[in-house]
């Protein structure tokens, strides 16, 4: 089973940056697809973005895209989330999650998340 740590949330002003990490216990990480999803208070989980085993396809929300970026390093069995030009409407608890289909599929896997909060 994997098990998913996130880290890198935190307080920002409107128009700032932060990169969320994601860090998994299983040597098998490169084998999964990874996403990042999140959560409003009071709105249901959305998905954000996306990331296959290899790193060679990405997919977006469009309400992220052109100002979010998911990429991973296999190596070091983490995932990451540059999150750049945040908007008030981006605050959340975002998790990262792990999967074996793909990139929209079903996610098996679920971190504890880490909260964003994004001041106007």
């Amino acid at each position: 089973q994997v098990q998913l740590v996130e880290s890198g949330g935190g307080m920002v002003q409107a128009g700032g940056s932060l990169r969320l990490s994601c860090a998994a216990s299983d040597r098998t990480f490169s084998s999964y697809t990874m996403g990042w999803f999140r959560q409003a208070p009071g709105k249901e989980r959305e998905f954000v973005a996306a990331i296959s085993w290899s790193g060679g396809r990405t997919f977006y929300a469009d309400s992220v895209k052109g100002r979010f970026a998911i990429s991973r390093d296999n190596a070091k069995t983490t995932v990451y989330l540059q999150m750049n030009s945040l908007k008030p409407e981006d605050t959340a608890v975002y998790h990262c999650a792990a999967g074996t289909g793909p990139l929209k599929g079903v996610y098996d896997y679920w971190g504890q998340g880490t909260q964003v909060t994004v001041s106007s």
